[in-house]
C-alpha cells in the first residue's frame, strides 16, 4: 500500500470520527438545553410553592389536614 494510500484512508477515518464526535455533542447540547429547561421550570414551581406558604399561617402553627 502506497503512502498516499494509507494517509487517505487515515484521512477519512479521522473526518468519521470528527463527524461521529460531533453528532454526539450536537445531541449533548440538545439534552443539556432540556434539563436546564426543566430545573428553571422546578425553580418556578419551588418558588411559587414557598411564596404560596408565606401567604398563610406558619407551618408550624397549621393544623395538619387529617385533624
Amino acid at each position: 500500500m502506497s503512502e498516499t494510500v494509507h494517509l487517505e484512508e487515515r484521512i477519512a477515518h479521522l473526518t468519521r470520527v470528527v463527524e461521529d464526535l460531533s453528532d454526539v455533542v450536537a445531541r449533548q447540547a440538545q439534552e443539556i438545553a432540556l434539563l436546564n429547561r426543566r430545573v428553571g421550570l422546578l425553580l418556578e414551581q419551588e418558588a411559587a410553592r414557598l411564596t404560596d406558604a408565606q401567604d398563610g399561617p406558619p407551618l408550624a402553627d397549621q393544623r395538619p389536614p387529617h385533624w
